[in-house]
């Protein structure tokens, strides 16, 4: 039952305040042109509302007195949920991507790998390289550090180093960013 309430609330919280629930004595009042028409007593901007049957919506109150409009509430609501999901269209996360291979690898499948790695860096995504150790071969670590330098400097002009090569386990990583174009 407390989550419920919780989740209410901050419903409300994101929602702007409109007509009665604005509790301001005096707010600086912008009309359906965007050009401002002074401050008023709240009542007042709220009468000039209804008179125009449109809504009074808070638009910021972190100013003194805070700023309202007179818009469509609905259209307004509209409006703001079509930006939000235009914002959310063209961020792009970069998730971490990761090659494998040991440091016994041959040429043919290093370049494999680098083509994979490239093709991570080309869609953002960042690259984490792996090499990995089985039994003894964890005493030829500077042979596993040789070949991720390697692999950096194969794709210095797409990507720089994030975190230099680094031991963790029975695994050497490095993980590799995309450049900044």
């Amino acid at each position: 039952m407390l989550d419920k309430s919780k989740r209410l609330q901050k419903n409300n919280n994101e929602q702007p305040i409109i007509n009665e629930r604005i509790r301001y004595s005096k707010v600086r009042l912008i009309d359906t042109s965007g050009s401002q028409m002074g401050i008023y007593s709240s009542h007042d901007a709220r009468q000039l509302a209804n008179e125009a049957g449109l809504d009074l919506v808070m638009i910021s109150n972190k100013s003194e007195p805070p700023v309202c409009r007179i818009v469509d509430y609905g259209k307004y609501k509209f409006i703001q949920e079509k930006k939000a999901k235009e914002a959310k269209k063209k961020q792009h996360s970069a998730t971490l991507k990761e090659v494998k291979m040991r440091y016994k690898i041959e040429e043919h499948d290093y370049k494999v790998r680098i083509n994979q790695a490239l093709r991570f860096l080309n869609a953002g995504d960042k690259v984490k390289a792996t090499v990995i150790f089985r039994g003894r071969e964890i005493q030829h670590t500077n042979l596993a550090i040789e070949l991720l330098n390697k692999m950096a400097k194969d794709l210095e002009t797409y990507a720089e180093i994030q975190q230099l090569p680094a031991r963790d386990g029975k695994h050497m990583i490095m993980i590799l960013s995309p450049k900044k174009q």
